[in-house]
């Protein structure tokens, strides 16, 4: 039954995302009268909830299948005293991460609730450290974690099997941030504490609307439950076929305004993909940098992509983190290189910019999951770099990759600006310039049709191969 403010619960948020669900026994634990506070008439308050909700516990937790792949649900009901978690409702949440690590299981956690138990006082709040152990241990074992945020979701609830997910996905207007209704400043904007909020600041990637929700959901399961061993292949070039005669000429084409960007390249590599939004720091950079994890020919890739512009320090925390959960759960990774550089202004140095880069490099560095890179258009020094797979990048014909643009790179040695095209072909920033100095693996071709990709074995340039005699 919905609880009096309309909200789901527990089992009408199972019954939107599955029709098969198999509930976990659960465990026993012997109660001192009124709890281990003896609290004053709270184990009226528990007879009163069970009745009201028809549940002995604050979360249900079972076996299921969403959309043909089988998880665990741990779904809460806000009508058994708000969702809180106890001692009773940790030993349910341990039980269900052991058996999600036991049976190779993914985790999903339906949440709504406001917090920790206050009838059970410090021993409540203790739950959210064996919640966070149970989710460090899932991690370790390469399985993925997916919350669902429903209304309200705040406090330790939020602060652990929420906001601690790999991926976050909110209903529509729900409540959602650590501090409850009642424990905010008076003066604060609740539009702040919103699920719509929580994707615009990064801590939670996307808004699904609840007829949706089960497909979206049976979506992100099976792409983040197919690890693969084999590097993902470079895409097919897109733009034009033949190389640049001088280095003015491949920055001009790589500048076009309708050279085309990631969005083209994702949408003719990808059967379908599903997007992850934001660094879990506070920032977003969604006009900089898409990144998230697609379907390929049967197997799950995860990208990382530049779209061109500045790349701010929000987006390389966002690829670090695709990068290291990709790594995590076994799936290759493809990045597009496409950005005149980082983000150099002042907000931008007060986000932690040089560190962001640096965190993007050593996840890259670290990766023991493939990580395959193409040069799609401008690779601007480092701010592009950070996103390169050492070994195996790739470029095609209408990009450049230089460690300055020529422009900078005349003003730093003094050169006129009539020196700009001079300094350009000095810097050997050409595609087939990059082969040869062995900084790319080789140069796409064009598929046959668009969305096709060849082999690396078969392009316009490689080390091996020598060079096109377009070049």
């Amino acid at each position: 039954m919905a609880d009096p403010a309309g909200r789901l619960s527990a089992r009408e948020a199972v019954a939107l995302v599955t029709d098969d669900f198999s509930e976990l026994p659960a465990p026993t634990r012997a109660s001192a009268p009124d709890g281990p506070l003896a609290w004053p008439g709270y184990d009226a308050a528990r007879a009163r909830a069970a009745e009201r909700t028809g549940e002995q516990e604050s979360v249900i937790c079972g076996d299921a299948r969403v959309e043909g792949t089988r998880a665990v649900l741990i779904a809460f009901e806000f009508g058994f005293l708000g969702g809180s978690l106890g001692v009773r409702t940790g030993d349910r949440l341990e039980a269900a991460y052991t058996h999600a690590r036991e049976h190779r299981l993914p985790v999903v956690p339906l949440i709504a609730t406001g917090g920790s138990r206050m009838q059970e006082g410090m021993l409540a709040l203790t739950q959210l450290q064996r919640v966070a152990r149970a989710s460090a241990l899932l991690r370790e074992a390469g399985l993925p974690q997916i919350a669902v945020v429903r209304d309200p979701t705040t406090g330790g609830g939020w602060a652990t099997l929420g906001a601690g997910a790999d991926v976050v996905l909110a209903l529509p207007g729900a409540q959602v941030g650590f501090a409850g209704s009642r424990v905010r400043p008076a003066d604060a904007d609740p539009a702040a504490y919103t699920a719509e909020a929580q994707v615009a600041a990064g801590a939670a990637d996307a808004v699904v609307r609840p007829g949706e929700l089960r497909e979206t959901l049976g979506r992100w399961l099976r792409l983040l439950t197919r690890p693969s061993a084999a590097p993902a292949p470079p895409p097919a070039a897109l733009g034009a076929p033949d190389l640049p005669a001088t280095g003015w000429d491949a920055v001009r084409r790589a500048r076009a305004p309708r050279r085309p960007r990631a969005t083209a390249y994702l949408d003719a590599y990808f059967a379908h993909r599903v997007a992850i939004g934001g660094d879990r720091c506070g920032g977003a950079d969604p006009d900089g940098v898409l990144c998230g994890f697609g379907e390929r020919e049967g197997r799950t890739v995860a990208y990382a992509a530049q779209t061109g512009a500045a790349t701010r320090p929000a987006g390389y925390r966002t690829a670090a983190r695709l990068v290291r959960l990709a790594d995590r759960l076994g799936i290759p990774v493809l990045t597009l290189v496409d950005t005149p550089g980082a983000a150099n202004d002042a907000e931008a140095e007060r986000q932690g910019a040089g560190a962001a880069i640096a965190d993007l490099f050593g996840a890259v560095a670290a990766a023991r999951t493939p990580v395959t890179t193409l040069v799609v258009g401008e690779g601007g020094s480092g701010g592009a770099l950070a996103l390169a797979a050492p070994g195996n990048t790739w470029a095609t014909p209408d990009s450049y990759f230089s460690v300055i643009a020529p422009e900078l790179a005349a003003a730093i040695l003094k050169r006129s600006p009539a020196e700009v095209e001079a300094t350009a072909d000095r810097l050997r920033i050409r595609p087939q310039d990059l082969v040869e100095l062995g900084v790319v693996r080789g140069i796409v071709e064009s598929g046959s049709e668009q969305g096709s990709t060849r082999s690396p074995e078969q392009v316009i340039v490689t080390r091996e191969g020598g060079r096109d005699p377009r070049g």
